[in-house]
């Protein structure tokens, strides 16, 4: 007797075990999909780490055409020809080509096309900094800026990319040798956090709270920011460069240029040049005093003056309001005496430890009142961000002059909602 399957009737529902099973199969495969969308941001071919970052001299884009008795010598000749275009460009004395071959650390190919006995290329040369500057003189000594980050952002066919995905205005200035510039350029691989940290939304940013935060994870004092827009005419057609250097987390625009090739395969070359044209943007701008970081960085929020500046005024008025009276005892007279609020560390006073403050940032609003809150905060040495999470709660790590109870205490005379642990606080309005 056979069994027969009814298809038209409802399922069967699954077994109570067996639904479990499926419950757990299914948070399962949704935690691996979550950690791999996680992963996935910063995952993938990113980073382009700069590859020519010597403080030696190098001089690009020399172009040499010449002939020799084979291919090896033509090559030998077009080298030793492009060594002296390099050294007229740097406007160096006169001296024998032994002498330049001493110099020169080391030739970079840029392109070249070589037959049995010809050779046309154009080269790169780099001389050795402390070998050429005893020609040179103290031209290629000048004082340089304080370190800037720089973030170079790119336009094509209306999408914004800085370090989300390796792209060729990227490898121009990754490839770009800052030794003899005068801007000391803070440039980023773009591998790991870089493309979380430092993208096209960092660029468009006005909170000062943010910019404080990311500028003091690379080192820099101020950013630099590099525009460039690629329209292409028609596909394997001309295309043209508008390129725009802005300074500052204001964006301010320094200068603009255009630039034009006749086929894709030109778009590295025109780049590499409108680096070297950005370098001498930025250098300009520093000559005439336009590059001077921006005091707002250094301030607190709401441009109060910084709490560490501020604790070193009330202390100074202590001490002044202490000799007054002081002097006002020994000449028998009574004192008035203005009560001084001090909130620096005196001797006696309470050693700096670091506490660890959860807070709750449901938008960047609330991250930056936050962060200046904090720091306002009488006691607090130092605040440094250790995870941001906007719409859910962020992390800092606060340098405070007390105990774990005296920050509490101080927080809650600001307003905050605090709850007390191991050597944290969690922190809300």
């Amino acid at each position: 007797m056979s069994a027969t399957l009814s298809l038209s009737g409802p399922a069967a529902a699954p077994s109570r075990p067996l639904r479990r099973w499926l419950g757990s199969a299914g948070l399962a495969l949704a935690l691996l999909g979550g950690g791999y969308a996680v992963i996935a941001q910063v995952a993938g071919e990113r980073g382009i780490a700069p590859t020519a970052a010597s403080a030696d001299i190098e001089v690009r884009g020399i172009s040499v055409d010449v002939q020799g008795k084979s291919a090896e010598d033509a090559r030998s000749n077009g080298w030793r020809e492009a060594q002296r275009k390099a050294w007229e460009k740097l406007k160096g004395p006169k001296i024998s080509d032994s002498q330049l071959e001493g110099l020169v650390s080391a030739i970079v190919i840029e392109k070249e096309r070589l037959g049995p006995r010809r050779y046309i290329a154009t080269l790169g040369v780099v001389f050795d900094r402390q070998r050429a500057g005893a020609y040179l003189g103290g031209a290629a000594q000048a004082v340089r800026s304080a370190p800037l980050l720089v973030i170079p952002v790119m336009e094509s066919g209306g999408a914004y990319v800085t370090f989300e995905q390796r792209n060729p205005w990227q490898r121009a200035w990754a490839e770009f040798n800052p030794g003899q510039s005068r801007i000391d350029y803070v440039r980023l691989s773009g591998a790991g956090g870089d493309s979380l940290l430092v993208n096209f939304g960092q660029a468009n940013r006005r909170s000062r709270a943010w910019w404080r935060s990311t500028l003091d994870q690379y080192g820099a004092t101020d950013v630099l920011m590099a525009f460039v827009r690629l329209d292409h005419q028609f596909p394997g057609g001309p295309v043209t460069g508008t390129f725009t250097a802005r300074f500052g987390p204001d964006s301010r625009p320094l200068e603009s240029f255009r630039l034009k090739v006749e086929n894709p395969d030109a778009v590295p070359t025109m780049l590499a040049q409108a680096v070297e044209r950005m370098d001498g943007i930025f250098t300009t701008a520093l000559a005439e005093g336009k590059l001077r970081p921006d005091p707002s960085l250094r301030l607190g929020a709401g441009g109060a003056i910084d709490p560490a500046i501020q604790r070193l005024i009330e202390i100074g008025r202590a001490a002044q309001a202490r000799k007054a009276a002081e002097a006002a005892a020994a000449t028998g007279a009574v004192p008035q005496i203005v009560p001084q609020s001090v909130t620096g560390i005196e001797p006696g006073e309470a050693p700096v430890r670091s506490i660890t403050v959860q807070f709750a940032t449901p938008d960047a609003a609330a991250f930056d009142n936050a962060l200046g809150a904090v720091r306002g905060t009488g006691g607090v040495r130092g605040v440094g961000v250790t995870s941001t999470a906007i719409g859910g709660t962020s992390v800092m790590s606060v340098s405070f002059a007390g105990s774990l109870d005296d920050l509490a205490a101080a927080l809650e005379a600001r307003g905050f909602n605090v709850r007390r642990g191991a050597n944290a606080l969690a922190i809300s309005r």
